[in-house]
């Protein structure tokens, strides 16, 4: 038996579960059909990719991959006041037309409030791409997370409304140095604009995992990385 790991270099440190995983150039999405969202998004992070060879083209567009009673529409974010936000950013694959127009497939979309997609994420997206600039190899997983016991918004017309809006966001970055040392910083902030710092939503990485159910970087199973999982790991690097 062939490992997903063993076939995609972005997977090469773990695939958590999803409803549907789904291979784009360069980046994995695993699919929730209860949410019409991503579950998760997990990319490589190559400054090569970032060179602006083409422009933004918008090209949003559901995907036909997901079976139809289980996508999300561009109707279903029509008028709902929520961003189509991206989870792999469209400015980290710049270096083609098809690779940026990939971006803009609906299963690469979650809900976000506009003060939150067009401010602190976009600028921990921007961090994040100048960290790879430093790194050999920068892994990032992203998606959204969901609260229980507190109000669940829904949007969309299928259905009276499927897609669910998700009260938060999570991000994971893995770094690898060339002497094949890593470091892990992860975030959890709320779908919503905010004054704070970045600094002021480092979590522990297995903080994301008990919010979320999804095991992080699973095939990294040395006791020091372990170990790194549950720190905070506090930097620098995103008020440079």
């Amino acid at each position: 038996m062939i490992e997903i790991p063993s076939l995609r270099p972005e997977t090469r440190y773990g695939t958590p579960p999803a409803d549907q995983l789904l291979f784009n150039r360069e980046y994995v999405i695993g699919y929730s059909y209860l949410f019409r969202q991503p579950r998760w998004a997990l990319q490589l992070i190559n400054p090569e990719n970032q060179v602006a060879n083409v422009d933004r083209k918008d090209t949003f567009r559901a995907d036909m991959r997901i079976p139809d009673q289980f996508q999300s529409e561009l109707d279903d974010f029509s008028g709902s006041g929520f961003d189509r936000g991206h989870l792999v950013p469209s400015a980290d694959r710049r270096s083609t037309e098809l690779k940026n127009s990939e971006t803009f497939l609906l299963s690469n979309m979650a809900p976000q409030a506009p003060k939150f997609n067009r401010q602190i994420w976009r600028i921990l997206e921007e961090k994040v791409r100048n960290l790879a600039k430093k790194y050999v190899e920068v892994y990032a997983i992203s998606g959204p997370y969901f609260e229980v016991g507190k109000t669940i918004k829904v949007i969309g017309k299928k259905g009276g409304g499927q897609v669910v809006v998700p009260h938060g966001f999570f991000k994971s970055i893995l770094a690898e140095n060339v002497r094949g040392r890593t470091a892990l910083w992860s975030f959890m902030m709320p779908n919503e604009g905010t004054s704070k710092k970045l600094k002021d939503f480092l979590v522990s990485t297995r903080e994301i995992e008990m919010w979320t159910g999804l095991p992080l970087w699973d095939r990294l199973r040395d006791p020091k990385f372990e170990r790194m999982k549950v720190r905070k790991k506090s930097t620098t690097w995103f008020d440079e």
